[in-house]
C-alpha cells in the first residue's frame, strides 16, 4: 500500500481558514495513496496556546469537515492529525481522528500524555483515557500523538492489543529531532509494528518544528524520511511484513504479561 505523509507548516500569520483551504489543495494533488496522514494540530498550530479556546472545534467542525469531504472524494483513509476538540462538558482535548474512504470517523484518540515542558498543553487540555485499536483493510491500526512516543508502557499495551500499524501525528521541535528519530525507530523495532510518524514543519511562536516525518517498518528499517520543510512524503509499505517479522523473530511471545510480579 502507498502512504502519503503531509508535513504541514502552520505559520503565525496564516489564519486557520486559510490554512485549511491551502491544505485541501495539497491533499487533492495527492494521487495513488491509500492512506494520507497529517501532523498534530496543524490547523490550529500546536504552539498557538493563547488561541486554543477560540480554535477549539467538534468532530463536525471545519477541519474534520474538509478532511471528511476529501477522504470521500478521493476514496482514501485520511488521518487528519489532531484538532483541539471542544467537549460537551466544556473541556478541551488534543484529539486525533482517522477517516474512512466514505468520509466517516473510524478511529479517534484523545492524547493521553499531555505535554508540560515549556508548553501550556497540560494546563489547557484534558488527558484522554482510552487506547483503541481498530481493524482496517491494511491491518489493526492505532494512533497516538507526539509526546506519547516517550512512554514504553503505552506502546507495550498497543502491541498487546494487537496493533500492527501505529500512526503518530506530532508537533515535535527541531531541538529534539534526534529523540524523534530514535524513539520512532525503537518503538517499531521493539513491538514489530509499522510506525507512521508525521511531524509538523516551519516555525510557530518562535519555535522551530522538526519535520523529518518518517515511516519505520517492523524490523526497525527506516523506509523513508522527509526533510525539514513543508513537503509530501510518499512511502510504499507491505502490511504483511508485520506477520513475517513476528514469525521469523517471535520476541513478543517471550514478553511477560506483567513485570510487576518480579521480586526485588
Amino acid at each position: 500500500m502507498k502512504i502519503a505523509l503531509v508535513q504541514v507548516a502552520s505559520p503565525d500569520t496564516e489564519s486557520r481558514g486559510d490554512r485549511i483551504d491551502r491544505v485541501e489543495k495539497i491533499l487533492r494533488n495527492i494521487s495513488g495513496a491509500e492512506l494520507i496522514v497529517l501532523p498534530e494540530l496543524w490547523s490550529a498550530g500546536y504552539f498557538h496556546f493563547d488561541d486554543y479556546a477560540t480554535l477549539a472545534e467538534t468532530l463536525s467542525g471545519p477541519t474534520v469537515s474538509m478532511c471528511s469531504r476529501v477522504a470521500k472524494e478521493l476514496g482514501v483513509h485520511l488521518h487528519l492529525g489532531s484538532i483541539i476538540e471542544a467537549g460537551a462538558d466544556g473541556q478541551l482535548s488534543n484529539t486525533s481522528i482517522l477517516l474512512g474512504p466514505d468520509g466517516s470517523v473510524v478511529h479517534t484518540y484523545r492524547k493521553i500524555h499531555v505535554f508540560g515542558y515549556k508548553s501550556k498543553e497540560a494546563s489547557l487540555l484534558t488527558a484522554g483515557a482510552a487506547l483503541p485499536v481498530v481493524p482496517l483493510p491494511f491491518g489493526a491500526t492505532a494512533g497516538i500523538t507526539c509526546y506519547d512516543l516517550r512512554f514504553p508502557g503505552l506502546w507495550m499495551e498497543l502491541s498487546t492489543r494487537g496493533a500492527e500499524i501505529v500512526i503518530v501525528p506530532a508537533a515535535w521541535p527541531a531541538a529534539r529531532r534526534e529523540h524523534w528519530r530514535l524513539l520512532t525507530t525503537a518503538r517499531a523495532l521493539e513491538h514489530q509494528i509499522f510506525v507512521v510518524a508525521c511531524n509538523a514543519a516551519g516555525i510557530q511562536e518562535g519555535v522551530e518544528l522538526g519535520g523529518h516525518s518518517r515511516v519505520v517498518d517492523p524490523a526497525g528499517n527506516v523506509l523513508a524520511e522527509a526533510g525539514a520543510g513543508e513537503s509530501v512524503l510518499m512511502v510504499d509499505i507491505d502490511p504483511q511484513q508485520v506477520g513475517i517479522v513476528r514469525n521469523e523473530f517471535p520476541v513478543l511471545n517471550d514478553r511477560l504479561a506483567s513485570y510487576e510480579t518480579l521480586t526485588v
